[in-house]
């Protein structure tokens, strides 16, 4: 018998808690590791509407929108997680999205 791949387990694991955050997380995640950034943005936008402030969405978003060219996108995800990151009391989450920040305005 075959293993099942993590893109697998998890997609199996969402059929049974289709709201779970982190495992919608994970599968946007997988999609990233594929370079499949259409689907991964996708992923991490269903994320954030199943948790709105599900950090981590907003630095990968970021990302995900820089690799589509999104610039505009990607400055305003960045921006929303600066303010979200700065309300949770997050300071390493904060740093990070102002260095992307940062580096994508240099």
């Amino acid at each position: 018998m075959e293993k099942k791949s993590r893109k697998e387990n998890i997609l199996t694991m969402l059929d049974t808690e289709p709201q779970d955050v982190f495992l919608n997380y994970a599968l946007a995640m997988e999609f990233l590791g594929e370079t499949d950034f259409i689907n991964a943005e996708i992923q991490f936008q269903k994320t954030l509407r199943i948790n709105e402030e599900y950090l981590p969405c907003f630095y990968q978003l970021g990302q995900v929108n820089e690799k589509l060219n999104n610039t505009n996108a990607a400055i305003q995800f960045y921006n929303n997680g600066i303010e979200l990151a700065k309300k949770q009391g997050n300071t390493k989450a904060l740093g990070e999205l102002k260095e992307a920040l940062w580096l994508l305005e240099d």
